[in-house]
């Protein structure tokens, strides 16, 4: 009976949030305002976008050497574990 009513109390609960919430502060008031990036802010942005494709570089040929083994597997190999 006690497990009952805690569910009910949190039913209660996230019902009475979700009925009572509003529109989220940063979305009220206007939207009309233009930021102006400054060069630096660009060159900046320019250096993240450089280190990300830099890092798909090995990404892309570790990819395409795993893709190629599978591909080109060996047959008629026996291959036999040392003991």
């Amino acid at each position: 009976m006690n497990s009952l009513t805690n569910f009910k109390t949190v039913c209660s609960a996230v019902a009475l949030t979700l009925v009572t919430s509003t529109a989220a502060f940063a979305s009220s008031g206007s939207t009309s305002k233009v930021f102006v990036s400054g060069p630096l802010i660009l060159l900046f942005l320019g250096f993240c976008a450089l280190v990300v494709v830099v890092q798909c570089i090995p990404a892309i040929i570790m990819l395409y050497g795993m893709i190629k083994g599978t591909v080109s597997a060996k047959t008629g190999e026996i291959v036999e574990a040392k003991k």
